[in-house]
């Protein structure tokens, strides 16, 4: 099996680096990676101006773009070849909920959906102390490498992205792993107001509010219970059960 890794905190960060030696050791693997952090990038490409690669090792690669660039180019003309799946992460921290809307781990999966391939996107999720460090990194990249060979053995449906959040535990202390779908955050923090050392205004972005919906079933619920929580994603975001409503409201 050949495997495409990405990711949106750059190719320095300790998840990707775990994960892409855990599935080295049952696939080949080439990472085409951020070379920065691009948290957050969401699904943004860059058309304005050219993408830079530069190579810094045996089959690893960095982008001076976002995580869907770094896709998206591997897959339409960088690489010689069509790897058999794309796999982003390990993400550090977690994407719940409506952080998939926001997440740059989740976009590069997305974007190897929209190429084409089965794509599995991975988050490691701490606690929700500020500044609290991640350190279990290996028990995601186990549960990667498990889910990788589970598609090999018996593939899904073609439009269908895997978000997978895994607690920052051992693994041997995980209570199993569940289907579950998105809950929801309460709406997000206040913004942080600040001065600059000059004296002028700013703004940082206040942290992602807590879990809302986040019941027996979630992906929240999962996680609090130590499990890891796999969801299956699709792309199209229309809300079908209210076409018609829409079309009465547009009659009116």
């Amino acid at each position: 099996m050949k495997i495409l890794v990405s990711n949106d905190d750059g190719y320095l960060a300790t998840g990707i680096n775990a994960l892409t030696d855990a599935l080295a050791a049952v696939a080949d693997v080439v990472v085409v990676a951020p070379d920065r952090n691009r948290s957050a990038a969401s699904n943004s490409l860059t058309l304005s101006v050219p993408l830079r690669v530069t190579r810094y090792g045996e089959n690893r690669y960095k982008v001076d773009g976002t995580p869907s660039d770094c896709v998206h180019l591997a897959l339409t003309g960088f690489l010689d070849y069509e790897p058999d799946l794309v796999v982003s992460g390990i993400n550090h921290g977690a994407n719940l909920g409506d952080d998939v809307i926001y997440s740059g781990t989740v976009a590069a999966a997305m974007e190897g959906r929209f190429l084409g391939l089965p794509t599995i996107a991975v988050s490691l999720v701490g606690t929700t102390l500020v500044g609290a460090r991640l350190t279990h990194f290996d028990t995601a990249a186990r549960v990667a490498v498990e889910l990788v060979q589970k598609l090999e053995r018996s593939s899904l449906a073609s439009d269908t992205v895997l978000n997978v959040n895994v607690p920052d535990r051992p693994y041997d202390e995980l209570t199993g792993i569940r289907a579950t779908r998105l809950g929801f955050r309460h709406k997000s923090e206040q913004v942080v107001k600040d001065k600059d050392p000059y004296g002028r205004a700013i703004y940082w972005v206040g942290p992602a509010g807590g879990g809302q919906d986040a019941g027996e079933g979630t992906d929240f619920h999962a996680i609090e219970q130590g499990a890891v929580a796999v969801t299956p994603l699709k792309v199209d975001l229309t809300r079908h059960a209210a076409v018609q409503d829409i079309a009465n409201w547009l009659q009116q």
